[in-house]
């Protein structure tokens, strides 16, 4: 993962094309480093489109915020990703996945399955108003990422997801000591989290750890919110 990473920070990057169907410009690029090139995907801050809820120009530090949280939490579920400089400016930029084309995912989500469950559990964490089908990059059915967290981490409950199958179950042991060290971690890591998300956004994501481990519980859909995002693929 470090290597990974070392490639993603100090690597040259040169855009090849653009996702033309995203709605902030998600540009796909080669990072060749030390002789060796690797596909990645680069989100720069100068094409992110301005949304009524969240502040100007920081979904690439969501982005990089949530893989923050990602490892911290021993998830595993989002890409290795950095914030850095680029052709067009600071913006995130992160390995790009090859995912399992035999997977349907439109069968697949609804599977009660321990890797989704994972991505579910993280999701409540960051907040994550934007979990669609195909935000889910399975690998194989024992590994899967998730991408495109850049609408994460805001101060009110905005919980949208595709992955409602554990709602209202309990967590478990393995899930209460992730969040343990979670929350843990997250504070000791309140400097560099602090830089990529509000003061009080990074006091809501302590309170949503701190409300799952109170409640050892998954939450449910709210009344006051859309629970799925539209569309959902």
């Amino acid at each position: 993962m470090n290597s990974i990473i070392e490639h993603l920070s100090g690597g040259v990057l040169e855009v090849t094309g653009r996702l033309v169907d995203a709605s902030n410009a998600t540009l796909y690029a080669n990072c060749t480093f030390d002789s060796s090139t690797i596909p990645v995907i680069y989100k720069p801050v100068a094409g992110e489109r301005p949304l009524w809820d969240f502040q100007d120009g920081n979904l690439a530090q969501r982005e990089f915020a949530a893989y923050v949280i990602s490892e911290l939490g021993n998830f595993g579920v989002v890409p290795p990703t950095v914030l850095r400089d680029g052709p067009f400016g600071i913006g995130m930029v992160q390995q790009w996945i090859h995912i399992n084309e035999e997977i349907d995912l439109a069968e697949f989500y609804r599977q009660d399955n321990p890797e989704l469950r994972k991505m579910a559990l993280f999701d409540a964490v960051v907040n994550n108003t934007d979990r669609k089908i195909g935000h889910l990059l399975p690998i194989n059915e024992d590994l899967v990422h998730g991408c495109d967290h850049g609408v994460t981490f805001h101060e009110e409950d905005k919980l949208r997801t595709v992955l409602w199958q554990w709602a209202d179950k309990a967590l478990t042991d393995e899930e209460m000591k992730r969040l343990v060290q979670l929350e843990k971690s997250v504070q000791e890591s309140s400097m560099q989290l602090r830089e990529l998300i509000s003061e009080g956004e990074y006091s809501a994501l302590l309170a949503r750890i701190n409300r799952l481990l109170v409640e050892k519980k998954y939450p449910t859909p709210s009344d006051e919110w859309p629970a799925v995002p539209w569309p959902p693929f």
